[in-house]
């Protein structure tokens, strides 16, 4: 379940998402939650620990994971950087990606592996996902997109995903993650609720043919649809399943929910990110009954302490 969203200026936040009186409308609707997005919103509103901000960082969260899993399962990372200048400066290898930290759904994938007719977004602030082979993300191509990002606020203002005007604005360089054939490796999505996980989203085909499907934790597949159709033929069980589900309840036993994506590529597990407002409370389900049935393991608490 996926939104997009793109980043804005922070001139270019829209009046509803800054005004006290919006804010306080919105905190009586959520009151009193039942189906998931509903209690995703009323997450929003209400969490604003540390926590909720070191999950969004991505430069931040990797000290978290390393610390509550191990680093073992951190993708290697080549730069940090404020100033996407300093990238220049940076020696890379052929293969890497190039993500924002403070925002989400956008990335620079870096390989010969990428389709021949594929190029930049000519907009310096694309917040997108994109597959370039090195000779068309050249250098300063990257540097141009990475400073449009600098310049935007991700998440739509303080009355939506509030987080990200928190988290400090760099940008990160880290290794691509392939299979042995080149591939882009699935991306499993686990909803953690209370430290537990309930359900597994499973993606894949990120560049090409977008697939995307539902599993309970015993990888019974939920006849749920997010928006892009069901792999066929469907994703098989990870080999290493039982240890994904033990890796994402130990990140999400500190806090009500959160959705912990971890990658598998050909046995190794990877962290990918720790999303605690999928969607932006806007996550589309296909029967609609179930929002209630993904909401119904998730108890919000009174007060966020």
């Amino acid at each position: 379940m996926t939104s997009a969203r793109r980043g804005t200026s922070g001139k270019g936040v829209r009046w509803r998402e800054r005004s006290r009186l919006v804010r306080q409308v919105r905190l009586w609707r959520t009151r009193k939650p039942r189906t998931f997005r509903e209690k995703v919103r009323y997450k929003m509103l209400r969490d604003h620990r540390d926590i909720v901000v070191t999950f969004a960082d991505k430069a931040a969260v990797r000290e978290y994971v390393a610390k509550v899993i191990g680093e073992q399962y951190l993708p290697r990372v080549y730069a940090i950087v404020e100033d996407p200048a300093a990238l220049y400066d940076v020696d890379l290898p052929e293969a890497y990606v190039v993500k924002p930290t403070h925002g989400s759904g956008a990335a620079i994938v870096v390989s010969h592996r990428a389709p021949p007719q594929s190029r930049l977004p000519s907009e310096p602030g694309s917040w997108v996902y994109c597959h370039a082979a090195p000779h068309v993300a050249t250098r300063a191509d990257v540097i141009r997109i990475a400073d449009g990002w600098m310049a935007q606020l991700y998440g739509q203002g303080p009355n939506r995903e509030w987080v990200y005007g928190r988290v400090p604005r760099r940008v990160i360089v880290e290794e691509m993650l392939a299979t042995a054939d080149g591939s882009i490796p699935d991306d499993y999505k686990f909803f953690v609720f209370h430290g537990e996980c309930t359900f597994i989203q499973v993606d894949s085909g990120r560049f090409g043919r977008r697939t995307q499907d539902f599993f309970r934790p015993d990888w019974t597949h939920v006849p749920l649809r997010g928006g892009p159709p069901w792999a066929n033929p469907e994703p098989p069980r990870p080999a290493r399943l039982r240890e994904m589900l033990d890796l994402a309840e130990r990140l999400g036993a500190d806090t009500d929910f959160v959705r912990v994506d971890l990658y598998d590529v050909d046995g190794r597990i990877v962290f990918g990110e720790l999303t605690s407002f999928p969607a932006g409370g806007d996550s589309p389900f296909d029967p609609d009954s179930f929002n209630e049935v993904f909401g119904r393991a998730w108890t919000v608490p009174r007060r966020y302490r």
